[in-house]
């Protein structure tokens, strides 16, 4: 099916709009609470549930695994049955992973029901970009965008707030069970405010590019989330391999498929690859920022995880204020520009995290924290507005999946590879439950985490400097506009 866009573009639906994004916040929104509330749970999860330390971080990456893993296909259904339908289906499906999260009883069991969570956050994270895209003309998408970026950012404050509350006075248990009245509060908003009409038109999914991608990332990242832990030995060696293969095939096997898992024909678009490549590179340099500098602060200056979180907190408050602002500046003078700037500004957070001392004020990771906001804030929305600007209408929510593919490929990486390059000073098992929180440092091997954690925060400015430049190369007009994406 052909999914015709949520509203028209008549004025009075429009002036709807506003009423409806509120509903994709909060989508956003719950599924950004449950990336920082359960950092902070590690710690009691893996001591109430007896998970091993090798494994305890499966909670985290799994999650987002599977994210990647679907977003493009979920984000097809949304073009082949309605993109409110399937929003709809993600905040069903997440509310009933979160319940049975809370109900988990073993180290598989909390896995295995964050998989299920993932599917949801799947449904809800590729289909709410297309549903903004829907609802919005192309002019006013940035702004939409940037709105949208407050509920990331106030979900990732309750995340904290609530999330230190709740495993410090109640049970780790209740991180999963206060999503569940914010889900049913979103189902019922989007049942009420939103809407699709679909035109019968035929599509198929990718079952073959799915395996085949999923296996391959699964091999590499096993390997790789292995390596922080034990050195290699030939069955890490043997998982490196085979993922590497399977990647290949898939790449293979998408050129053969009339309709494959990443749709090759959206990459001929102008400004659609250095759009996804930007977020691609992104992910994999700062999604890692949030553990390295909990790392630091638990491990090198022995904060507990809800007081090293805090001093997040304003970098995510400034980056709510920042959003709007900087979407209506992507609308006004396209994209490319507050993009770009916005990854160069998170290039400076990450200098100063690469210069943390052990005797300073705490001030100086709470500068960090509010540069990487600004710079995080001015970028995402651009890069979103971007990508659906590419985007031709009945491709709205491939893309928008697309776009959240890329973004999680580099988010599932980035901890692995952080770990890797941190944990060169210091034992790699001690640096990883420094993460954890299970564990922290004697004074005289401060100065050596430290100086690991430097070198991983110089890896991620280069790795963000390449997000620049893809993002820079993207300056090519759109729709026959003076306007440039």
């Amino acid at each position: 099916m052909t999914t015709v866009p949520v509203v028209a573009r008549s004025p009075k639906l429009q002036a709807g709009g506003g009423v409806a994004i509120v509903v994709v916040m909060i989508g956003v929104m719950i599924t950004a609470i449950d990336t920082t509330i359960v950092v902070l749970a590690l710690p009691e999860i893996e001591r109430s549930l007896h998970v091993v330390l090798d494994s305890v971080i499966w909670v985290v990456i799994g999650y987002l695994l599977v994210i990647t893993l679907l977003a493009t296909q979920v984000g097809r259904l949304g073009d082949m049955f309605g993109r409110v339908r399937m929003y709809e289906a993600g905040f069903v499906v997440f509310v009933v992973g979160s319940a049975l999260c809370a109900l988990a009883w073993d180290e598989a069991s909390i896995v295995a029901f964050r998989l299920l969570q993932g599917v949801g956050g799947a449904l809800v994270t590729a289909n709410s970009g297309a549903i903004i895209a829907d609802l919005f003309p192309r002019e006013q998408r940035g702004k939409a965008y940037g709105y949208n970026g407050i509920g990331f950012s106030l979900g990732a404050v309750l995340g904290i707030l609530l999330g230190g509350a709740i495993v410090t006075y109640v049970s780790w248990r209740w991180i999963f069970w206060i999503n569940v009245p914010i889900g049913l509060l979103g189902v019922g908003l989007a049942l009420r405010l939103l809407h699709d009409r679909a035109q019968p038109e035929r599509h198929r999914l990718d079952p073959v590019g799915m395996v085949t991608l999923g296996l391959g990332l699964f091999g590499v990242l096993w390997a790789v989330t292995k390596l922080a832990t034990t050195p290699l030995n030939a069955e890490l060696t043997g998982y490196l391999a085979g993922g590497v293969v399977l990647i290949g095939l898939f790449v293979v096997s998408e050129r053969r498929v009339s309709e494959p898992m990443l749709s090759l024909s959206l990459f001929k678009v102008p400004a659609m690859t250095p759009s996804l490549l930007a977020a691609l590179f992104q992910g994999l340099a700062n999604y890692a920022v949030l553990f390295l500098v909990i790392m630091y602060l638990q491990g090198a200056r022995h904060l507990t995880p809800i007081h090293a979180s805090l001093l997040l907190i304003p970098g995510y408050l400034v980056g709510a204020a920042i959003g709007p602002v900087a979407g209506r500046l992507a609308d006004r003078f396209a994209p490319v520009l507050p993009a770009t700037v916005g990854l160069a500004v998170q290039v400076v957070a990450l200098f100063v995290y690469a210069h943390l001392p052990l005797a300073t004020g705490l001030w100086l990771v709470v500068a960090g924290s509010v540069i990487n906001g600004v710079g995080a804030s001015c970028f995402f929305p651009a890069n979103s507005s971007a990508v659906m600007k590419a985007s031709p209408p009945e491709a709205f929510g491939i893309s928008s999946g697309m776009l959240r593919t890329f973004a999680n490929v580099g988010m599932v990486f980035s901890f692995s590879m952080a770990i890797l390059i941190a944990s060169r000073s210091i034992s790699r098992r001690l640096a990883f439950a420094i993460f954890v929180g299970s564990s922290s440092l004697r004074p005289d091997d401060a100065r050596a985490l430290t100086s690991g954690l430097h070198a991983a925060f110089y890896a991620s400015m280069g790795l963000m400097a390449l997000a620049a430049l893809f993002s820079a190369t993207r300056a090519t007009p759109v729709g026959g506009s003076r306007r440039r994406a």
